[in-house]
């Protein structure tokens, strides 16, 4: 089973998706993750990601798209990925498709995480006194909360019409959104 799971910034993906790995033994591709494993092994790479979201912009299609191909064309991950915060356009979810057929898989269920932007700005002041994280600030969360809202919905329709889209209210409690989405992922699994 491979799953997409999307929200904006700070609508908690990270946090749903390590619950669905424990839950359903699957793998979390955290495009967030690889990019900051990237910045701080400090390589070439790393230092021009590093640049691009440090301004609050997104890292291009064919950055992110190379990094992910390497998971999706190992075997260990076959059926088993739950992307976290990829495909962010419709690019990126037609070659996430593309790419998926071209190894014999495919997207069983995409999960949205509905939050608002009020939301957004108060999980980001609380994740930044956790994490440290140089990218949580409110100036950069509005901006980058904007550029998903902005390119999301080609994506939201891709998934809607292929009948694969459930939104998750990701205002609801971290324990009530990880039922609802065990409960739409059991549906599928029958």
């Amino acid at each position: 089973m491979n799953i997409v799971i999307f929200g904006p910034p700070g609508a908690g993906k990270g946090t749903q998706s390590n619950f669905i790995v424990q839950k359903f033994n699957l793998y979390q591709l955290s495009t967030g993750e690889l990019l900051r494993k990237e910045i701080n092994n400090k390589t070439q790479l790393g230092k021009q990601i590093s640049s691009i979201i440090n301004t609050g912009n997104l890292v291009s299609d064919e950055i992110v798209g190379n990094l992910i191909e390497k998971f999706i064309t190992n075997k260990e991950y076959k059926n088993r990925l739950i992307f976290d915060g990829y495909p962010r356009n419709l690019p990126q979810a037609r070659y996430l498709d593309t790419l998926l057929k071209r190894n014999n898989q495919k997207i069983d269920i995409a999960l949205k995480l509905s939050v608002s932007l009020e939301t957004i700005k108060k999980r980001i002041f609380e994740r930044k006194n956790l994490e440290k994280r140089a990218d949580d600030n409110e100036k950069i969360a509005i901006k980058r909360y904007e550029t998903y809202e902005n390119n999301i919905e080609p994506v939201i329709n891709f998934y809607k019409q292929s009948d694969l889209l459930q939104v998750v209210n990701g205002e609801a409690s971290i324990s009530e959104i990880s039922d609802e989405i065990s409960g739409l992922i059991e549906g599928i699994k029958g």
